[in-house]
Parts: C-alpha cells; structure tokens; sequence
C-alpha cells in the first residue's frame, strides 16, 4: 500500500503511515517543502516505511494536476531535479530512497505517452537504477519501465473511477472519485484478490495490482487507509513495500 504524502502542511500523514508500507513523497514543486520533505522522511523512517519520491509539475496552484504541453527534454530535468532535492534531504536523515511515482498530470500523461514515459523512466534509470518505478497498470510507464530496466509496479486506485480501457476518469468528469469509504474498501480487496474492477461503464477490467495507492489529499484518507489494510489482512493478502 501506497500513498502520496508530504503535500499539505496540516494533513493526515501521521494517521496514515501505521497502514501503509510506501510513502510517495512530494518533492517541492507541485506540494511541499524543504521542512516538509524532511519532517516527512523522518515520520516514514520513525514508521518503517519505505521513502519514495513523487515528482510532479511545477504548479502549486493546480496541485500539479493540470496537464500541460512539455518536451522530454523537460521531464528528464524536472523529474532529476527533484529526485536529487528528496535523495539529499533523505540521506541526511540515513534514508535510501526506494521508489518513483509520478504525481497527478505528469503521471496521467506519461501513462498515455510513450516518449514521456520513456523519460520519466530515463531519469529515474540514470539517478539510481535500484529505484522502483511505479506505474498505471497497464500503462505507458510500466512498458517503459522495463525497457529502461527498472524493477517496475503496477499500481491501482480503489478510489477513483476507470474508463473501459484502463485509464483514471479525468477528476473534472463526474465518478472520477469514489467517496463511499465501504465500496472504496471492497473494490481494493477485488483489486488485490481477483485482480478486477469495475470501469463506469460496468465492464470489468483486469488489472495487475501490485500496489494500492490511497491519496493523502483524500478527505478521511487514513481511516480509509487503516480499513484498506484490516481488510487486505484478514484475506491473508501479504502487505510488504516491494523490493528492486
């Protein structure tokens, strides 16, 4: 279990570390800050719980989750730029990073393109190839994850809408996020027992989960966290941060 931390001064993130095994945290530009960063390596270090960056956009005001035109060249840079700031920042503190997740629009366009998935992967390869690179199940990012030759993972969303061909519902369309902390639950559980969910359509996908990503920005997102894994573990599902 995943979730994306470090972006909001007074968040959940505390409440949310006992439940989760990987914190994605946010490197500056869409969220966060220097303190940030560092307070939040410490609190995953304090929980055992494995340090990863989430790099996004540079643009706070849409919390990095509008898309925008941007070359690779771009998202090679940004994305070394702010896996160099969080590596520091965690070796200070005796931390390894473990993983990369891309966060909002630069994730969502990179799991559709190729050649940004290409460099978001080429970054990651070139700062430390024993880096975990996660991505959208079925997705961009996975294939070119593998042809850079990271140890990839796929990642699903209990809370967030699927389109019948695998992609996130745009969080500007109705049913792009389920707030039904019950059907939140059980569509995990589908997800990590039978490796199925139901699209807003009413097709099912298959889906590879090898990840559940619960956002820190979501309202009650570490009650939702701790039910996620109480029910994870009462199915026998094995909860462990993956390894390179």
């Amino acid at each position: 279990m995943n979730a994306d931390v470090g972006e909001l001064p007074l968040g959940q993130d505390p409440a949310l570390m006992p439940a989760i095994t990987s914190a994605n945290i946010a490197c500056g530009f869409h969220a966060g800050d220097p303190d940030m960063m560092r307070a939040t390596v410490r609190l995953a270090a304090d929980h055992g719980v494995a340090v990863g960056a989430h790099p996004g956009f540079a643009d706070r005001e849409g919390f990095g989750r509008r898309e925008r035109p941007v070359s690779v060249s771009e998202v090679e840079a940004l994305v070394l730029y702010q896996l160099g700031a969080l590596a520091a920042i965690a070796a200070a503190e005796g931390v390894r990073l473990r993983h990369v997740k891309a966060h909002g629009a630069l994730y969502n366009m990179a799991a559709r393109e190729p050649a940004l998935a290409d460099a978001l992967a080429r970054a990651t390869a070139t700062f430390d190839r024993r880096l975990v690179f996660v991505g959208l199940a079925g997705s961009a990012l996975l294939a070119a994850g593998a042809r850079a030759g990271l140890t990839t993972v796929s990642e699903v969303f209990a809370d967030r809408g699927y389109r019948a061909d695998g992609s996130l519902v745009s969080r500007n369309q109705p049913g792009a996020v389920i707030h039904d902390p019950a059907v939140v639950v059980a569509r995990a559980v589908k997800m990590a027992t039978e490796r199925e969910v139901v699209s807003v359509d009413g097709s099912i996908l298959q889906v590879a989960a090898e990840t559940i990503c619960v956002h820190g920005d979501t309202p009650d997102a570490a009650r939702l966290a701790v039910e996620i894994r109480r029910a994870l573990d009462a199915r026998g599902v094995i909860v462990a941060a993956p390894e390179a």
